[in-house]
């Protein structure tokens, strides 16, 4: 049985920070620029954008748009509390009920 807590780290967070990688590439910025601003590590970078990780899940157009927002503000340097927009976007997910679908 997989809890729910489960399903959000293994599959949920990921396709998130896959979804605002991808967002910010399209932003202009380099994958060396997203992996400092999620503080991660740029080959993480590179296996969300190139779908070896996080692709799991597809969101609906509303989710995007949180997800474009974000990555919006990361560019222009406007997110003060990255974790919680991140955490605001898994809540929406969660509030409105949406189902993730498998690819």
């Amino acid at each position: 049985m997989k809890l729910p807590c489960q399903m959000i780290v293994w599959d949920v967070l990921p396709a998130i920070r896959a979804a605002i990688a991808e967002e910010l590439v399209n932003c202009g910025l380099s994958q060396q620029e997203i992996a400092r601003e999620l503080d991660m590590a740029p080959s993480a970078v590179s296996q969300y954008l190139s779908k070896k990780r996080g692709y799991r899940i597809v969101f609906d157009e509303d989710v995007k748009q949180s997800i474009r927002a974000l990555a919006e503000d990361m560019k222009a340097g406007n997110v003060d509390d990255l974790a919680g927009r991140i955490c605001r976007i898994c809540k929406q997910l969660r509030s409105d009920e949406q189902q993730c679908i498998d690819n």
